[in-house]
């Protein structure tokens, strides 16, 4: 056997249909198989939360090895896990097809799965996983909803804190009383001139740009017209990323299935499908195949969707942009997202906007520490910013006019992290998507 795999990794399908799946026994075997190993290696020691937890608890062990923790203090580690992928992309040498087979983030995802299925899933959490009738009901009153969600009222965060375990700390991304859906009912004008006219493309709105981001959602759509793209904005519903955190599986398998068996129609009439979120996309890229392996609707749809960046770029390489891009003075700084890695793209956010004139683009290629809801719950959110505390050092030396991450949600963090470093040192303006640069190129916003 090799010690490490130069072999590109594969993930086995999940077998979350089968009773063997959730059983306890089988589920604690596992996590000692995986955990020794881990333990033996400690390459990802500087990912999440998950392994210096592990390792810590190894490290004080009565025999410094596995063998003498107990299983109930294995809650922490699965709960650190922020499904974002990187230790199975980019650090782990023992990932299938190496005989060793270790899928850390699918095991944990099993683990909170048998914790779902036994009921263990706290109300609220389950109730923050409803981003659709969360959101739709935020818009009916948003700017009330933003003044209570705002960090520093002191009358409503520390209440929200109690109830619902979010950091009074913690930024929270605002509502809009009118969604992006709704916004997108009438197109932008289309390019006829530009050299990829003739494209056609459906935008999976994503439950965070339709509620939370509908003017990121403008911008891509308007990038994406002058460049001759004809777009149709299409949202059946969230894609289940926030359920899947909490391991209940079951109600992602339904998402999928009827998400792509609605837009499997728009396929099959030549259309491409790009998510205007990463974690989306990798959803509906990777995931999605591994929960319904046997969907013909799901197969198609997770060869025909492209990332926002990574379809701006195929545009580039294929056809050429339409000219016309201005410079932007000041530079900006780029935070690769986790789940923009682990689509095994390569770094699309950048090469997008290295094809600004002059373009002057740092990158950052390191977790931001937030990991979805995880970053902004009680007891998690120091630990957030500890982990983020490098990409928000080199965000702010950087010195640029602007800042960017294809995660929404992790630019706000980093901008947190920023803020707490900063002292006097001037910010630079967050952009909740590099798409925002290419549309100011254009003049478009």
């Amino acid at each position: 056997m090799r010690e490490g795999s130069l072999d590109a990794p594969t993930r086995h399908a999940l077998a979350w249909r089968d009773p063997a799946f959730y059983d306890p026994a089988a589920i604690d075997a596992e996590l000692r198989r995986v955990f020794d190993i881990c333990h033996g290696c400690r390459r990802c020691f500087n990912l999440c939360d998950s392994f210096p937890t592990l390792f810590d608890l190894i490290d004080a062990a009565s025999s410094g090895e596995l063998d003498t923790v107990d299983s109930k203090d294995f809650t922490p580690v699965i709960d650190g896990c922020t499904l974002c992928d990187l230790c199975f992309m980019t650090k782990c040498p023992y990932v299938p097809p190496h005989a060793f087979n270790l899928d850390f983030p699918h095991l944990m995802l099993r683990a909170r799965a048998a914790q779902a299925q036994r009921g263990e899933v706290a109300a609220v959490d389950a109730a923050l996983t409803e981003t659709d009738r969360n959101g739709g009901l935020a818009g009916l009153a948003a700017p009330l909803v933003n003044w209570a969600n705002a960090t520093g009222n002191n009358l409503t965060r520390p209440l929200l804190q109690q109830l619902a375990g979010i950091d009074a700390r913690a930024d929270l991304p605002p509502f809009h009383a009118r969604s992006f859906a709704q916004r997108a009912l009438q197109a932008p004008p289309l390019n006829a001139d530009a050299p990829a006219f003739g494209r056609k493309a459906v935008l999976y709105a994503t439950c965070f740009v339709n509620q939370n981001d509908p003017d990121g959602g403008l911008a891509a759509r308007a990038v994406l017209a002058h460049n001759g793209v004809a777009t149709e904005v299409v949202y059946p519903e969230c894609c289940g990323m926030p359920k899947l955190e909490q391991g209940l599986i079951g109600d992602v398998a339904g998402k999928a299935q009827r998400i792509a068996a609605e837009l499997r129609p728009w396929i099959d009439r030549g259309y491409d499908v790009i998510a205007l979120v990463p974690s989306c996309a990798l959803m509906l890229k990777f995931e999605w195949p591994l929960i319904e392996p046997d969907d013909a609707n799901v197969a198609a749809l997770a060869k025909a969707t492209y990332d926002l960046s990574e379809y701006i770029v195929d545009i580039a390489r294929k056809e050429g942009i339409t000219p016309g891009l201005q410079p932007i003075a000041g530079g900006v700084t780029l935070h690769i997202a986790c789940h923009s890695r682990a689509q095994n793209m390569g770094q699309k956010g950048a090469e997008m906007l290295r094809l600004l004139p002059g373009a002057d683009v740092q990158v950052i290629e390191r977790c931001s520490g937030h990991g979805g809801a995880w970053g902004m719950k009680t007891g998690h959110f120091d630990t957030a910013l500890k982990v983020g505390r490098p990409v928000a050092k080199q965000s702010l030396d950087g010195g640029k006019a602007f800042i960017a991450s294809e995660c929404p949600l992790a630019g706000v963090h980093i901008r947190q992290g920023m803020d707490k470093l900063g002292g006097d040192r001037p910010q630079p303006a967050l952009l909740s998507h590099p798409i925002q640069l290419l549309a100011r190129a254009y003049g478009l916003i």
